[in-house]
């Protein structure tokens, strides 16, 4: 599949907006009938599903529920992309924290939460495990047909809500938040910039901050990328390579009032590090041939050329002529292509065994 730049959203506002459930319509799964009716109702009445990964974030899971309260309690706000009336009523939502092996009591302020709050819902994983496992547990457990994830840490704010909803139904399957004023030490802002900029000279998707955890989705979307890892931060990149309409909202940033950061230069490494992952499981997971075959056939090349040349030696003067390192450089390297373009081949053979999932390919039948 070749690849594209995802399309990008310059602003939020727009004078009439459709509401979410239509364009959802995108997913084979949630195509609706022919004859024009409406698509049947979601298995679960929630339409709003937020996400909250969190480790060690005791002191602030009280305040940042009483914000989404204020915010997504309130009918006054604009939620015609949920199909709602202006003024006629909330959104129905519910909140799922992932508690990621916290040790500061953080599961415990969730559960006095939960009892005081319905719409509390809290996971805790067995230890820390990493934000991309606490985000797939969160996908997994939400119920709504919209997905939003956002950090524990009050640095995110939950006011920019409405705001993202609205882009979405203009046509995206994801919008993506981006922080263009940070409120984090310098170190972590020049550290996540070099990593934005690498990732999009890479991929060509034009996305300013991966690093955000402040996102919405479709639920679809949600359900068909798998993540592991520390892969969270490509979810932009592996949605647009299977097809989603990819956006960007700027949204604002709040500065950390309690604890501190974990980014630093060394997740940036392994950021990049992942980033070769991504980029062999977007563009080489259905010919893999062509990502071992190549550097093979090079290598195989250069081997057999340094072997030609001792082979000449050796005819024409009799010896080698102290070439004895050279040969050993040529064979070494026609080992290497040939273990290289074998493993190719190999896996060309699992990848044509393996199932195909063909809704994440099908954006839309009719008849």
């Amino acid at each position: 599949m070749t690849e594209r730049a995802a399309p990008l959203a310059a602003a939020a506002g727009a004078a009439s907006v459709a509401p979410l459930r239509p364009v959802a319509s995108r997913d084979p799964a949630a195509s609706p009938p022919a004859d024009g009716t409406a698509p049947s109702a979601s298995v679960s009445e929630v339409e709003i599903s937020l996400v909250v990964p969190l480790h060690d974030e005791r002191e602030s899971l009280h305040l940042l529920l009483a914000e989404c309260c204020e915010v997504l309690d309130d009918p006054a706000r604009d939620w015609r992309p949920l199909g709602i009336a202006p003024g006629a009523r909330a959104p129905r939502w519910e909140i799922v924290f992932v508690d990621d092996g916290s040790t500061d009591g953080s599961f415990s302020r969730l559960r006095e939460l939960a009892a005081a709050n319905p719409r509390v819902r809290a996971i805790r994983l067995r230890r820390n495990l990493g934000k991309a496992a606490a985000l797939a547990e969160g996908f997994a457990s939400a119920r709504g047909d919209i997905v939003v994830t956002l950090d524990a840490d009050l640095q995110d704010d939950p006011r920019e809500i409405p705001r993202m909803l609205a882009v979405l139904a203009q046509g995206y399957d994801l919008v993506n938040g981006w922080k263009r004023k940070r409120h984090d030490s310098q170190a972590r802002v020049v550290a996540s910039r070099l990593f934005n900029a690498a990732v999009r000279a890479a991929t060509g998707i034009e996305l300013r901050d991966l690093n955000s955890g402040f996102k919405v989705y479709r639920r679809w979307v949600v359900e068909r990328v798998r993540i592991y890892g520390e892969l969270h931060r490509f979810i932009p990149v592996i949605a647009a390579w299977q097809g989603c309409a990819v956006g960007e909202i700027e949204v604002a940033h709040r500065p950390r009032r309690f604890g501190r950061s974990r980014y630093g230069w060394g997740r940036a490494f392994r950021g990049m590090m992942d980033l070769v992952t991504v980029m062999f499981l977007t563009r080489f997971d259905t010919r893999p041939a062509h990502f071992f075959g190549l550097p093979g056939v090079l290598l195989m090349s250069a081997g057999g050329s340094i072997l030609a040349y001792i082979a000449y030696l050796r005819l024409a003067y009799g010896q080698i002529l102290s070439r004895h390192p050279l040969l050993i450089f040529g064979v070494l390297l026609l080992l290497a292509g040939l273990q290289l373009f074998t493993s190719g081949l190999l896996g060309e053979m699992l990848a044509a065994q393996a199932p195909r999932d063909e809704t994440s390919v099908v954006g839309e039948r009719i008849g």
